[in-house]
């Protein structure tokens, strides 16, 4: 009697509304390969930022930017060989001429070359800046969101005292009495008055945190502290102060330029962008040149970094995925 064809082997596939569907083996093999499936590694917020980052071109051309002032204010003398404290009064105010395209300021000292030296001090500003306000607010923050308590209660007033200061008004209060010309005073007062507003996200992103079920089954799992907030917090409340931090880099670079404009930030001899834009002022209308390359290079920095932020606040965001 001739041997009957065997029926293909079935499988049991849910259909992810309580019910299931009848599917051969291979099918059910390949339903368990397919990208996105159900077999599919899930990704991280962190990767799917990634992701999100390298399509959006914004960013890229931000970033772009970005690695251009690093690379100039690390090595200027890459794109530029001349002294930024080389000047020629017989050459003040005059117009752009051969190995001088910004032409020269007030001092005779060239413009172009000021130009690319005040990268330096603008960008060592911000960054050092950003990562002291980070750290520092990032720390008492969480510190004040996880143990809450009295710790908590006087992080909360202290942060309501520092946003009552004005920026400028410290500024011109507190480093009026600094006779240093370094970058690193006008660091301090950036991260004395700019961690409470890292501190409060910070504090906020922590409190969320700490409720989720994760954060109780370690607890419950007799976790200690230390290692709950570092290990489990930590990752998942970061995010929202990456963004403010970078959003922020920009505006501590307006706000040395700003400082610098009005003589309490960096001082003669130091290089700086609001230097060089004080300097220029008094005779704009005969050396509009003198004015116009400092600010177009202050205002291209600043755009950058925001929109840099921008980008990374949309990636990390998942409400508005």
């Amino acid at each position: 009697m001739p041997e009957q064809p065997r029926e293909p082997e079935r499988a049991i596939a849910g259909t992810g509304m309580g019910g299931a569907m009848d599917l051969a083996a291979s099918e059910a093999t390949t339903l368990e390969q397919t990208p996105g499936g159900p077999a599919a590694k899930p990704r991280s917020l962190w990767s799917d930022a990634w992701r999100d980052l390298r399509r959006d071109p914004v960013f890229l051309l931000s970033a772009l930017v970005i690695c251009f002032l690093v690379l100039i204010a690390i090595r200027p003398s890459l794109i530029t060989s001349g002294n930024p404290l080389t000047c020629d009064l017989a050459r003040a105010q005059d117009g752009s001429a051969p190995g001088h395209p910004f032409g020269f300021d007030g001092q005779g000292c060239d413009v172009y070359t000021r130009t690319v030296y005040g990268a330096r001090a603008s960008v060592t500003v911000g960054v050092c800046a950003t990562l002291g306000v980070a750290l520092l607010g990032s720390v008492l923050g969480a510190l004040a969101g996880f143990f809450g308590g009295a710790g908590d209660a006087v992080l909360s007033r202290a942060t309501d005292v520092f946003f009552a200061i004005p920026v400028v008004l410290g500024g011109l209060v507190l480093l009026s009495v600094v006779p240093s010309s370094t970058v690193w005073p006008v660091v301090g007062f950036i991260v004395l008055l700019g961690w409470p507003q890292v501190a409060r996200i910070a504090r906020g992103s922590v409190i969320t945190a700490k409720q989720l079920d994760y954060v109780q089954a370690a607890r419950a799992l007799g976790a200690s502290d230390s290692r709950i907030l570092l290990r489990h917090i930590a990752p998942n409340a970061v995010a929202p102060v990456i963004v403010v931090a970078t959003i922020a880099l920009g505006t501590y670079i307006a706000l040395e330029a700003t400082l610098s404009y009005l003589g309490v930030g960096l001082k003669p001899p130091s290089v700086s962008w609001g230097i060089d834009i004080s300097a220029a002022s008094p005779y704009v209308r005969n050396a509009p040149h003198a004015l116009l390359w400092p600010a177009g290079a202050l205002a291209i920095t600043v755009l950058a970094f925001i929109m840099l932020g921008d980008a990374v606040r949309d990636a990390l965001d998942p409400k508005l995925r």
